[in-house]
């Protein structure tokens, strides 16, 4: 909606709400950088959040900028939170936009400020390109964007934005109308201020991967490995029992999922066996459908799922639902040694 929601339509809101977090739904997730959402005030969002408060249900949020204005977006998400006495996740904390470069410490400062009296924390993805809808507020030319899909012109997928607008005689902005709907690739973030997030002990890893994507972000494919292979092992930015614990255990705990995340007697056996010396990442923004390097097998539930570089044709997956109040993980994230 292009508008704000109406008292009833709150109210319908609510209800279904609560529904889910009854039936074991984890907490609430906005994003209140997209269109859809973007009209939706802070009150609006806090009247949604009071219902997280009697489960223990996390507010985890795509926040409503992550351009110049991400600090006060950052306020605004920790404000939902402490209302409804809810733990706050941001997903994928950036710094967007070339006139943003650089103000990492400054957002990690804010987290860490906010996470003195509230549980808080993010997750991240390890590329300095994010990938989402075609927004016409993120259209520059300040840094490159890449189209992954267009439903009126799907044979522009794979193609640089200002390639296409060239061809078309159009500006970036007109030629991206044209393309909507449309999915892109934004190269709008510096790698220091990536890493700089990705290693601070409140961050998790994240792929935000596009399963349906036709043209996808290589983070679908390959953002765990990249981890382990290009930042914990190559450039040696946290240790190998760190990177597996931000991608593992500090999300299971995070989370609330009872008896997930670690190697331990009566767990589910949810098992990657990879090599740590040879594990990369092969997938890339030319062909980002390659499946990683290094990595043997998969278990999940403790059936093999994944060996010899192909799918074992057995799909162990289950739903989890949310055990219990997700106060307490915030408090026992302590990375094992």
């Amino acid at each position: 909606m292009l508008r704000s929601a109406s008292p009833a339509e709150i109210a319908a809101m609510r209800e279904q709400l609560r529904d889910s977090l009854e039936a074991g739904a984890l907490g609430l997730s906005t994003g209140l950088a997209y269109a859809s959402a973007f009209s939706a005030a802070t009150g609006e969002v806090k009247q949604l959040a009071e219902e997280l408060t009697a489960f223990g249900a996390v507010y985890t949020t795509h926040l409503r900028s992550e351009f110049e204005p991400v600090l006060e977006a950052m306020a605004e998400a920790f404000d939902i939170g402490r209302h409804a006495r809810s733990p706050v996740i941001i997903s994928h904390l950036k710094c967007a936009g070339a006139g943003n470069w650089g103000r990492s410490p400054q957002l990690l400062a804010a987290l860490e400020k906010a996470a003195q009296g509230h549980p808080v924390g993010c997750d991240c993805y390890p590329y300095a390109a994010s990938s989402s809808t075609l927004d016409l507020k993120q259209v520059t030319d300040a840094f490159r964007i890449t189209i992954t899909w267009s439903t009126p012109h799907p044979d522009q997928g794979g193609r640089d934005l200002k390639d296409i607008a060239a061809d078309w005689g159009l500006s970036l902005l007109d030629a991206a109308r044209t393309l909507q709907p449309a999915g892109a690739v934004y190269y709008g973030m510096d790698e220091s201020d990536v890493e700089r997030i990705m290693a601070h002990p409140l961050s998790m890893i994240g792929s935000d991967g596009l399963p349906e994507d036709p043209f996808p972000h290589p983070r679908l494919w390959g953002a765990f490995p990249r981890v382990l292979g290009h930042f914990s092992r190559d450039k040696k930015l946290f240790a190998l029992h760190t990177a597996v614990h931000k991608m593992t255990g500090l999300s299971a705990a995070r989370f609330a999922l009872h008896e997930r995340g670690l190697i331990r007697e009566g767990y589910w056996a949810d098992l990657v066996l990879f090599n740590p010396h040879t594990v990369r990442d092969v997938a890339d923004f030319k062909d980002p459908q390659r499946a990683a390097e290094g990595i043997d097998g998969v278990w999940v539930n403790g059936q093999l799922s994944y060996a010899d570089g192909k799918p074992q044709g057995q799909r162990q997956g289950r739903f989890l639902p949310r055990s219990g109040s997700l106060v307490k993980g915030f408090a026992d994230t302590k990375t094992p040694t």
